[in-house]
């Protein structure tokens, strides 16, 4: 693979990762329904959520650009690209679920499938690149912290009809 074709790749990694991220603002609305919501003590101010998000999806694309230049084979690269894709409709379905609907008790039921798609993505990387598998990790971290708040708004509003 010559550099423009490793260059392009890498614009390709981050055009997928923040239109992911991009979808999901959108889907975010922090209006009446979510400031009327009780929150735990301890969740993080609502400013520091993009900027978390914003490292995770730069490491999604990354991960994802790291082990696509490492994969052998082209069934690695289409294990790669399904295994993104995957973790990425259920990045977006959460924020809908969450947000849109205005269900965070169902968003909590999908966050199961969103995490299990991020530990796949870990276990999947780890013999085409411990690198790319590693970076998955805050993902991971983020998403289970994500999923403690998501339960906490729920004890604390619940139930949603």
């Amino acid at each position: 693979m010559n550099r423009v074709d490793r260059w392009l790749g890498l614009v390709i990694a981050f055009a997928c990762s923040f239109g992911v991220a991009a979808i999901g603002g959108a889907l975010t609305d922090l209006g009446p329904w979510y400031q009327a919501l009780q929150q735990p003590e301890w969740k993080p101010p609502d400013a520091a959520f993009g900027s978390i998000w914003s490292v995770i999806f730069t490491l999604c694309a990354l991960s994802g650009w790291g082990a696509w230049q490492l994969a052998q084979t082209r069934a690695q690269k289409i294990r790669i690209a399904i295994l993104f894709a995957i973790n990425a409709g259920l990045n977006i379905f959460w924020s809908w679920l969450y947000f849109h609907l205005h269900r965070p008790d169902w968003a909590l039921t999908e966050l199961y499938f969103l995490w299990a798609s991020i530990a796949l993505l870990i276990i999947g990387l780890w013999r085409i690149s411990k690198v790319s598998s590693l970076m998955l990790l805050p993902y991971l971290v983020w998403v289970t912290t994500a999923g403690f708040l998501n339960l906490a708004t729920i004890e604390l509003n619940g139930p949603f009809v």
